[in-house]
């Protein structure tokens, strides 16, 4: 059942399927223990229910039936409480972080990151005062627990990475809460390929003025070589296992004002969809782009939605999308000297 026909189905007249399911809603409460969020109730049996007809006299295919008890009323289930799904929302300085219950990852983050917000300032974040931590928000029972990445093989993979976040302490230590994390493979991904990309969309604020970044976990299926059948599989991590391994992760960049033509009002686009796997720095960037209604379809997710066609621009063709690859090496002082090595050779 569509979530439309849910709504209507439950009776909720005019609140929108979003709001119902966030919990939130201009229609006025019903009693706390209806089940149902934000306190909605079940709308009670009436004459409109069954064509017009009384209760008593409602007919089925044996006859007349003679009580309430006989009318099939599924909704009333959620007297006993409301099973979900239930989306964590959570808006930080920095980012908004949509929580996924079952896979204990992130469905998504969206961060906006501007010229200002990456300068330096005196209330700047220092990412050694910040540590890891299990976010209290969510219930017990579906949080994701530091000891799940203990040995697990794992990064903790930053979605909405602290690096955007160093305009204050209090931002950059909301980066750190696992309902931002996502296990990535590190040598290779999270620490090299990876952080290259989060570096390109943090320097194409230096041609527009405000950058929307999206980013999330994806778990695709992959041809079975045997059978020839397309399955989804990916690994669990925790004790008990409870942590889904992405086997991908994509980033949806928006980039808006450019710099050069402030008032325009069309949008740079480019989706990237990235194996979560050891990836070559030679790997050109694009290599790793995808139509965005590709990105919708694997990910469930509708992006740009309320944006005329004429209105987006590949980012691609605005920019040149490449990462450039850096990397710290230990000098005879004992300093540490920040390289900037070639980018990808661009044949």
């Amino acid at each position: 059942m569509n979530k439309q026909a849910v709504v209507g189905f439950l009776g909720l007249g005019s609140i929108g399927v979003a709001n119902f399911f966030w919990g939130k809603s201009s229609t006025p409460s019903g009693p706390a223990d209806s089940g149902f969020p934000n306190g909605l109730s079940i709308p009670p049996p009436d004459k409109n229910r069954n064509g017009g007809v009384p209760t008593s006299q409602v007919k089925n295919g044996k006859g007349f039936v003679s009580d309430q008890s006989d009318l099939v009323r599924p909704a009333d289930f959620f007297k006993y409480g409301f099973p979900g799904p239930i989306h964590d929302l959570q808006t930080r300085e920095e980012f908004v972080a949509c929580y996924n219950r079952v896979t204990r990852n992130p469905y998504y983050v969206v961060e906006h990151i501007t010229p200002g917000s990456l300068s330096k300032n005196g209330a700047n974040g220092d990412r050694k005062n910040s540590v890891f931590k299990e976010d209290e928000q969510i219930p017990a029972k579906f949080r994701a627990r530091l000891r799940d990445y203990f040995r697990s093989g794992y990064d903790r993979g930053h979605q909405a990475p602290a690096a955007d976040a160093k305009f204050s302490q209090k931002a950059m230590d909301e980066t750190f809460y696992l309902t931002n994390m996502s296990p990535q493979v590190g040598e290779g991904f999270n620490r090299d390929y990876w952080a290259h990309l989060e570096d390109f969309a943090r320097r194409l604020a230096q041609n527009y003025r405000s950058v929307r970044i999206v980013t999330g976990p994806l778990f695709l299926p992959k041809k079975d070589p045997i059978d020839g059948k397309f399955r989804v599989t990916y690994e669990v991590i925790g004790n008990p296992p409870n942590v889904a391994v992405p086997t991908h992760f994509f980033k949806l960049i928006v980039a808006e004002s450019p710099v050069q033509n402030p008032t325009s009002d069309a949008l740079a686009v480019a989706a990237f969809v990235l194996p979560n796997d050891v990836i070559s720095n030679d790997t050109k960037l694009t290599a790793f782009e995808v139509p965005l209604e590709a990105l919708e379809i694997s990910s469930g997710l509708e992006f740009l939605s309320k944006v005329p066609a004429n209105k987006k621009k590949s980012l691609c063709k605005e920019v040149k999308c490449e990462i450039i690859v850096r990397d710290f090496k230990q000098i005879s002082n004992g300093k540490k000297e920040l390289l900037a090595l070639p980018p990808p050779p661009s044949n």
